[in-house]
C-alpha cells in the first residue's frame, strides 16, 4: 500500500458537504497566515481525497488554499478506502491524541510560550 502525493488541479478537488469539524475566523485567518509563510509545507502535508476528489482530510486548508491563489496542490488519492474506511478517516484524522509539551515547544520555535497561548 503506497500512498504518493500527487498534484491536483484544486478546481477538481471538493470541499466534504459532511465535514464534522469547524474553524473559527480567528483560527483561520491563523492558518492562511501560515500556509502564506510556509507554502512548501503543504507538500509534506497534502491533502487527503477520495476516488471523486472530495475531501477525507484538510477541507480547511483547501479553503485556505483557494483563497490564497493555489492553482494545483499535492493530495492522496485515497481510492481504495470502502465508504465505511472514509468516514473512519474523517474522524480519526481529527482526533487530538496527543498534547503539547510546552518546554519543547519553547525550545522548537525559540520562544517561551506560556500555557494560555497554546
Amino acid at each position: 500500500m503506497e500512498n504518493k502525493s500527487v498534484l491536483m488541479s484544486i478546481a477538481d478537488i471538493h470541499e466534504n458537504p459532511n465535514n464534522p469539524r469547524t474553524i473559527t475566523q480567528g483560527k483561520y485567518r491563523k492558518l492562511v497566515n501560515s500556509i502564506k509563510n510556509f507554502p512548501k509545507m503543504i507538500f509534506y502535508r497534502p491533502l487527503v481525497v477520495n476516488k471523486e476528489g472530495v475531501v477525507l482530510g484538510g477541507n480547511m486548508r483547501l479553503k485556505a488554499l483557494k483563497e490564497l491563489g493555489f492553482a494545483e496542490v499535492p493530495v492522496i488519492v485515497a481510492d481504495d478506502f470502502t465508504e465505511q474506511e472514509e468516514l473512519e478517516f474523517i474522524v480519526k484524522d481529527n482526533l487530538p491524541y496527543g498534547e503539547w509539551d510546552i518546554d519543547a515547544l519553547g525550545i522548537v520555535t525559540g520562544k517561551q510560550i506560556g500555557r494560555a497561548h497554546v
